[in-house]
């Protein structure tokens, strides 16, 4: 039986997730819980119920649309009682101002590789279709069938991975991935568990692995407030770096906040009063990755 897969967004004409114009398809599912994730929305596998509350008209047709009473009116204002929401979506169609959204909803591997062609016409210079999440290789199977079909198609392909996943499920994509996009955290064991909620020890290995395979990888550095700006941490990351084959470059990524996603969600953000890193330690930092002879992008 072909695979299917949980996708929870759809970016088109992204330009800095792979070389050329591309599509971007969001996975649901990740193992990690990194503080400072600006896609909370696709952490769990299943599907959820966002609202957010800024668009809400309180008009009461989700009250009526829910047929698991997580809505009501309480005095002329709309509640939202979370625990009893079962992410059905049927309001999600009722609701007059789009203050509610669905995100995760099941495709087949045609569905999302016509999702993927509808815009074939934009990937010339080397663009194509980039899987991310979440984290995709979770669905290996829905990613290695779609990259596949989309191949035969001529379209280029690309997989944005934290790589933590089992190493089967790299082996499962490799034969039909043009570019790794591939997120470096931080190489000390104890301050990624605590940061992200799980050992670095995977994703370091898979990338190893990884980078005697004959295929490009570009790096992708959170650089995060308190846990791997300073000088030491840098440091390591790109040591660590420089010793590995078929890196063709590192892209450095400015931690921002996504408070109103996670509020929309109803998860806490741990993150909430840290600020982005000014562009002086942007800039410091990779000078650090320079000077570990490393190309930053």
């Amino acid at each position: 039986m072909p695979a299917r897969g949980v996708i929870f967004d759809i970016k088109r004409f992204a330009v800095h997730d792979g070389p050329g114009v591309r599509t971007t398809l969001f996975l649901k599912g990740c193992p990690l819980r990194c503080r400072w994730c600006h896609n909370p929305e696709g952490m769990d596998a299943g599907p959820e119920l966002a609202y957010y509350a800024q668009k809400c008209r309180h008009c009461g047709e989700c009250v009526a649309g829910c047929p698991h009473g997580a809505h009501r009116l309480l005095d002329g204002r709309h509640v939202f009682e979370r625990a009893k929401c079962r992410a059905c979506g049927q309001c999600v169609a009722a609701c007059l101002g789009r203050a509610l959204r669905r995100f995760g909803r099941e495709v087949s591997v045609d569905e999302a590789r016509q999702i993927v062609l509808e815009d074939r016409d934009f990937y010339r210079d080397g663009g194509g279709v980039t899987v991310s999440g979440g984290e995709p290789l979770l669905q290996a199977e829905f990613c290695a069938e779609l990259l596949a079909a989309l191949r035969r198609d001529g379209v280029g392909c690309a997989v944005d991975t934290s790589g933590a996943v089992a190493w089967e499920s790299f082996e499962a994509v490799l034969p039909y991935t043009d570019l790794f996009l591939y997120d470096v955290k931080h190489v000390d064991d104890a301050l990624h568990r605590h940061w992200v909620g799980a050992s670095c020890a995977r994703p370091r290995d898979n990338l190893l692995a990884l980078s005697r395979r004959d295929v490009p990888i570009e790096v992708r550095v959170p650089l995060v407030p308190g846990f791997n700006l300073d000088e030491r941490s840098l440091q390591a990351i790109g040591q660590f770096l420089s010793g590995l084959r078929n890196i063709v470059g590192v892209r450095l990524l400015a931690y921002h906040p996504a408070y109103s996603k996670y509020e929309a969600i109803g998860r806490s953000d741990l993150m909430a009063a840290v600020e982005p890193p000014p562009a002086e330690q942007v800039a410091a930092a990779t000078g650090v990755m320079r000077s570990c002879g490393l190309r930053v992008v």
